[in-house]
């Protein structure tokens, strides 16, 4: 049997951080989850995960670059999704990959 793959999610939000997890469960995945920022960049170190799903406004506005950023400090090719609200409208608004973001998913 294969190992399942590790998804990290990152969100200030226990209820998303709850639902996502489950959903990634339900599909066969392994998921972690951090509620702060610093507590993602802390579990992204320990536990080597193959994706990352952050949100972008937590402990301050723009956290989530800043946990994507010490990242890529360390990781270069990680894939790192910005969980968001508001999803696509993010998206044509922010240069997500400046950001150091791969994409966008919109938070359930």
């Amino acid at each position: 049997m294969a190992d399942k793959k590790k998804i990290l999610v990152i969100d200030d939000d226990p209820d998303i951080l709850e639902s996502v997890k489950a959903i990634l469960e339900a599909n066969g995945f392994e998921a972690m989850t951090a509620i702060s920022g610093k507590e993602g960049v802390e579990a992204y170190k320990t536990k080597k995960p193959d994706l990352i799903l952050c949100d972008m406004m937590m402990e301050n506005v723009d956290e989530g670059s800043k946990v994507t950023h010490a990242i890529r400090q360390m990781d270069k090719k990680i894939p790192i999704y910005l969980m968001s609200s508001i999803g696509s409208a993010t998206a044509s608004n922010i240069e997500i990959d400046k950001l150091g973001f791969n994409g966008v998913f919109q938070k359930p």
